[in-house]
Protein backbone atom coordinates (compact mmCIF):
# COMPACT_ATOMS: atom_id res chain seq x y z
CA UNK A 1 0.00 0.00 0.00
CA UNK A 2 1.44 3.19 -1.23
CA UNK A 3 1.58 5.70 1.19
CA UNK A 4 -1.04 8.84 1.17
CA UNK A 5 -1.64 12.44 2.10
CA UNK A 6 -4.36 15.03 2.62
CA UNK A 7 -5.00 17.92 0.39
CA UNK A 8 -7.29 20.54 0.41
CA UNK A 9 -9.23 21.56 -2.70
CA UNK A 10 -8.43 24.37 -3.58
CA UNK A 11 -12.27 25.26 -4.85
CA UNK A 12 -14.63 23.47 -2.39
CA UNK A 13 -12.05 23.05 0.57
CA UNK A 14 -12.95 19.37 1.20
CA UNK A 15 -9.77 17.20 2.68
CA UNK A 16 -8.87 14.40 -0.09
CA UNK A 17 -6.88 11.91 0.59
CA UNK A 18 -4.55 10.80 -2.63
CA UNK A 19 -2.04 8.62 -2.84
CA UNK A 20 1.58 9.99 -2.56
CA UNK A 21 3.00 8.74 -5.77
CA UNK A 22 -0.61 9.36 -7.53
CA UNK A 23 0.00 11.50 -10.63
CA UNK A 24 -1.07 15.72 -9.77
CA UNK A 25 -3.10 15.23 -13.59
CA UNK A 26 -4.87 12.50 -11.86
CA UNK A 27 -5.84 13.80 -8.86
CA UNK A 28 -9.39 15.36 -8.48
CA UNK A 29 -11.20 16.49 -5.33
CA UNK A 30 -13.90 13.53 -4.42
CA UNK A 31 -16.94 16.20 -4.19
CA UNK A 32 -16.55 18.61 -6.42
CA UNK A 33 -14.52 17.09 -8.95
CA UNK A 34 -12.01 19.98 -9.40
CA UNK A 35 -8.08 19.25 -10.01
CA UNK A 36 -6.02 19.46 -6.78
CA UNK A 37 -3.06 20.95 -8.87
CA UNK A 38 -4.12 23.71 -10.86
CA UNK A 39 -0.68 25.38 -11.42
CA UNK A 40 -1.59 28.89 -10.01
CA UNK A 41 -2.15 30.38 -6.57
CA UNK A 42 -5.27 29.77 -4.85
CA UNK A 43 -6.36 33.15 -3.31
CA UNK A 44 -7.97 32.60 0.39
CA UNK A 45 -9.85 34.05 2.74
CA UNK A 46 -9.44 33.55 6.74
CA UNK A 47 -11.91 31.06 7.20
CA UNK A 48 -10.52 28.69 4.29
CA UNK A 49 -6.97 29.39 4.91
CA UNK A 50 -7.27 28.04 8.47
CA UNK A 51 -8.36 24.98 6.90
CA UNK A 52 -5.66 24.61 4.36
CA UNK A 53 -2.74 25.32 7.73
CA UNK A 54 -4.54 22.87 9.56
CA UNK A 55 -5.32 19.72 7.25
CA UNK A 56 -2.95 20.40 4.28
CA UNK A 57 0.14 17.52 4.50
CA UNK A 58 1.80 19.97 1.42
CA UNK A 59 3.69 22.56 2.87
CA UNK A 60 1.60 25.99 2.06
CA UNK A 61 3.56 29.16 0.61
CA UNK A 62 1.68 31.67 1.59
CA UNK A 63 1.90 35.35 0.33
CA UNK A 64 0.36 38.24 2.57
CA UNK A 65 -0.64 40.85 0.00
CA UNK A 66 -2.83 44.02 0.00
CA UNK A 67 -3.89 45.08 -4.12
CA UNK A 68 -2.95 48.66 -3.52
CA UNK A 69 0.87 47.56 -2.50
CA UNK A 70 3.28 48.26 -5.60
CA UNK A 71 5.58 45.61 -4.34
CA UNK A 72 2.99 43.22 -3.72
CA UNK A 73 1.75 43.54 -7.43
CA UNK A 74 5.51 43.37 -8.30
CA UNK A 75 6.00 39.61 -6.66
CA UNK A 76 2.27 38.34 -8.12
CA UNK A 77 3.81 37.04 -11.50
CA UNK A 78 7.25 35.88 -9.56
CA UNK A 79 4.68 34.22 -6.95
CA UNK A 80 2.60 32.65 -10.23
CA UNK A 81 5.66 31.57 -11.99
CA UNK A 82 6.66 29.53 -8.88
CA UNK A 83 3.04 27.79 -8.03
CA UNK A 84 3.43 26.80 -11.92
CA UNK A 85 6.73 25.01 -11.53
CA UNK A 86 6.72 23.76 -7.99
CA UNK A 87 2.98 22.55 -7.69
CA UNK A 88 2.22 19.88 -6.87
CA UNK A 89 5.45 19.93 -4.25
CA UNK A 90 3.79 23.06 -2.25
CA UNK A 91 0.41 24.58 -2.41
CA UNK A 92 1.14 28.17 -3.16
CA UNK A 93 -1.75 30.76 -1.14
CA UNK A 94 -2.57 34.06 -1.53
CA UNK A 95 -4.44 36.36 1.29
CA UNK A 96 -5.56 39.32 0.96
CA UNK A 97 -4.35 41.84 4.80
CA UNK A 98 -7.06 44.08 4.36
CA UNK A 99 -10.09 41.98 3.47
CA UNK A 100 -8.38 38.88 6.63
CA UNK A 101 -6.76 41.04 9.01
CA UNK A 102 -6.71 37.93 11.44
CA UNK A 103 -5.01 35.71 9.36
CA UNK A 104 -2.14 37.92 8.98
CA UNK A 105 -2.20 39.22 12.82
CA UNK A 106 -2.22 35.27 13.86
CA UNK A 107 1.47 35.52 11.80
CA UNK A 108 2.74 38.60 13.11
CA UNK A 109 2.76 40.34 9.70
CA UNK A 110 3.23 44.03 9.88
CA UNK A 111 4.65 44.83 6.51
CA UNK A 112 3.64 43.21 3.20
CA UNK A 113 4.11 41.85 1.09
CA UNK A 114 4.98 38.98 3.87
CA UNK A 115 6.06 35.08 2.77
CA UNK A 116 5.36 32.46 4.70
CA UNK A 117 6.52 28.41 4.37
CA UNK A 118 4.34 26.50 6.50
CA UNK A 119 4.30 23.08 6.83
CA UNK A 120 1.91 21.24 9.30
CA UNK A 121 0.57 24.86 10.72
CA UNK A 122 4.15 25.72 11.47
CA UNK A 123 6.50 28.21 10.32
CA UNK A 124 9.31 27.20 8.85
CA UNK A 125 10.63 30.02 6.65
CA UNK A 126 9.31 33.93 6.45
CA UNK A 127 11.04 36.57 4.39
CA UNK A 128 9.28 40.43 4.35
CA UNK A 129 9.08 42.09 1.61
CA UNK A 130 10.51 41.07 -1.74
CA UNK A 131 11.78 37.70 -2.89
CA UNK A 132 12.35 36.10 -6.14
CA UNK A 133 11.78 32.72 -7.42
CA UNK A 134 14.77 31.09 -6.33
CA UNK A 135 13.76 31.96 -2.71
CA UNK A 136 10.74 30.15 -3.13
CA UNK A 137 12.35 26.84 -4.78
CA UNK A 138 14.80 26.54 -1.84
CA UNK A 139 11.47 26.79 0.55
CA UNK A 140 9.69 23.72 -1.42
CA UNK A 141 13.17 21.87 -1.65
CA UNK A 142 13.62 22.15 2.03
CA UNK A 143 10.25 21.05 3.29
CA UNK A 144 8.64 18.88 0.13
CA UNK A 145 12.11 16.45 -0.84
CA UNK A 146 11.80 15.06 -4.64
Amino acid sequence: MSASMHVVCPQCDQVNRIAADRPAAQAVCGRCQAQLFQGRPVELDAKRFEKHVARSDLPLIVDFWAPWCGPCRAMAPVFERAAKDLEPRARFVKVNVDENPEAAARFGVRGIPALFALQHGKVAAQQAGLADERLLRSWVDSLAPR
